[in-house]
């Protein structure tokens, strides 16, 4: 038993499965009789700060620092150190955005309020989008699985982007300005090769603290942090990593089987008691669930297919149009992402609930179709 549950742990699924199973144990806890202590324990106050929101500025500080991690290392070792490299999946992730936040804003465009949620269909989640296209193994072509991971790393940098610009706060000079003074130290700490991770955690704390403070979202400091990992130029550990790969690798397992589930079960609890069918066609769950599934695939797909027509790049090696099209479905698995930029979004429990439900749907319906879709195209072209 033990083996088969460490195996499990093993499985390149394994995370997206537990992710999936933690956000329906929230859906259920939500509409069972301990609703009311699930939301108690989540709006409970600890050291200043509510459970939830330890979980969602805090815990998901440290998944920013592992997607930052991902990233530094992609764009200057892996699949997108170079130019060529980046503009496939760069034009596509930028359509992919573009296309569902216009979507949603033709949609909520009359509700000032509602407008707020335009960034929340534009995301990618690359823990659901990987996991489906693993189950299916051989039947993708690896030029694809290193296109959409490629799309979806490129996705995660425009949504730090878009949060730092768009969801923070008024800003506090003071608290900024220290936020300032303690990067400088970790650049200073980079620079001069240091690579004692107990340095860069210490000063890390520091940096989440007054990021927290400043008005800019705290999970910002994680991708700031990251940046200042030395990745090359220094001694390697016993196991022949540097820093940064280190980081990457301690971190992965407690990123994929603790905090994600766990920002799983705390978001996607949503009561459906007082839901009317009428609710499913409210603007915003037509904005999310429409810019999700739509807006994705058109974007994905629609600059694939234009790009390698007007002979600007060529579509992964060995794939299909029916392939790249089931990929540019998988884009619309938004859940992780989306949801985390629908606390930002609204203040409204109403508005984040109404948000939660579209993404549910879109996302359902673009890992389903596009995991079917890509298994017929296998089997299609066998």
């Amino acid at each position: 038993m033990y083996q088969k549950i460490k195996y499990f742990f093993t499985l390149p699924t394994a995370g997206g499965i537990i992710l999936m199973l933690s956000a329906i144990l929230g859906l259920i806890i939500a509409n069972s009789p301990l609703s009311e202590q699930y939301f108690t324990i989540l709006s409970s106050y600890i050291a200043g700060l509510s459970i939830l929101h330890w979980i969602n500025d805090a815990l998901m500080a440290i998944f920013f620092l592992y997607v930052g991690l991902e990233l530094k290392r992609e764009f200057i070792n892996g699949e997108l150190a170079t130019n060529s490299q980046r503009i496939l999946p760069g034009l596509a992730a930028f359509a992919g955005l573009a296309v569902p936040a216009v979507i949603y804003f033709i949609l909520n465009k009359d509700n000032p309020t509602a407008i707020s949620g335009w960034a929340i269909p534009t995301a990618t989640d690359i823990a659901f989008a990987l996991g489906i296209v693993a189950l299916l193994g051989s039947r993708v072509p690896l030029s694809l699985k290193i296109f959409l991971t490629a799309l979806a790393i490129i996705d995660d940098l425009a949504a730090i982007l878009i949060i730092a610009i768009f969801y923070s706060s008024e800003l506090n000079l003071l608290y900024l300005l220290g936020a300032l003074g303690a990067l400088l130290v970790l650049i200073f700490l980079n620079i001069r090769g240091i690579t004692n991770a107990f340095c860069y955690i210490v000063v890390g704390i520091i940096l989440w603290f007054l990021v927290l403070q400043s008005g800019i979202h705290a999970t910002l400091a994680g991708v700031v942090l990251a940046m200042t990992i030395p990745l090359n130029n220094v001694k390697a550990n016993h196991k022949g990593e540097t820093p940064l790969i280190s980081w990457e690798h301690g971190l992965s397992n407690w990123v994929s089987f603790l905090i994600i589930p766990l920002f799983g079960l705390a978001n996607a609890g949503v009561s459906f008691a007082g839901l009317e069918l009428s609710m499913l066609t409210h603007p915003i769950v037509l904005g999310v669930a429409f810019g999700l599934f739509f807006g994705k695939q058109i974007g994905v797909f629609g600059m694939v297919f234009i790009g390698e027509k007007l002979g600007i790049f060529k579509r992964p090696t060995g794939a299909s149009w029916l392939q790249v099209y089931g990929i540019a479905l998988l884009c619309g698995i938004g859940f992780t992402m989306s949801l985390f930029i629908s606390m930002l979004a609204f203040t409204s429990p109403e508005f984040q609930d109404l948000s939660k439900i579209g993404v549910f749907l879109g996302s359902l319906i673009s890992g389903v179709l596009g995991y079917l879709l890509l298994r017929f195209s296998a089997q299609k072209s066998a």
